[in-house]
């Protein structure tokens, strides 16, 4: 079995280098963050909100079926 030389062997930065590292790049991602008009802010919250009616109106619309249909079958 031959051993790894030093060339070979990946370096880690110490623990300071890596957390400056990642502070970078999160500074780097935010800058590509693109923030929405208040047009677009509207329009994606009020499909969210119908979305979320919309499931309202689903689970309580099986929940009344199921009790209906428990009612019948052990009232």
């Amino acid at each position: 079995m031959a051993k790894a030389s030093k060339s070979e062997k990946a370096v880690k930065p110490n623990v300071f280098m890596r957390i400056g590292l990642f502070i970078k790049q999160i500074i780097d991602e935010l800058r590509k963050v693109v923030t929405p008009t208040a047009k677009e802010l509207f329009f994606w919250s009020l499909a969210v909100f119908i979305f979320v009616l919309l499931l309202m109106a689903l689970v309580t619309g099986m929940d009344f079926g199921l009790v209906k249909l428990t009612l019948w079958v052990f009232g």
